[in-house]
């Protein structure tokens, strides 16, 4: 039996802040669903590698373009919003 909504929730949401915290350099609890990545400190190149290690950890693939980073698709405005992109495409690749 898989895990309940809630569960599932916080554990992609744990996931995702522990991927962009490594590549921050920063502890997880340091980073908050408001936190924007170039706050974080973190680049374009620190991006494409969050994307790639959101990519591995979850078996999905992320409509992102590095060369086009305003594109619709994925929104990166804040950590927060990456956490909500990556739960539908979790839940689109369970469907």
């Amino acid at each position: 039996m898989g895990l309940d909504v809630m569960q599932e929730t916080d554990f992609i949401a744990a996931r995702v802040t522990e991927i962009i915290a490594e590549q921050a350099m920063m502890e997880p609890s340091d980073i908050t669903d408001d936190s924007r990545l170039a706050d974080l400190g973190i680049d374009s190149l620190g991006l494409v590698e969050c994307i790639f290690g959101i990519e591995e950890a979850f078996g999905i693939s992320v409509p992102f373009n590095a060369n086009t980073p305003e594109q619709p698709g994925f929104d990166i405005s804040s950590v927060g919003a990456i956490i909500a992109e990556v739960e539908k495409l979790v839940a689109r690749q369970a469907a």
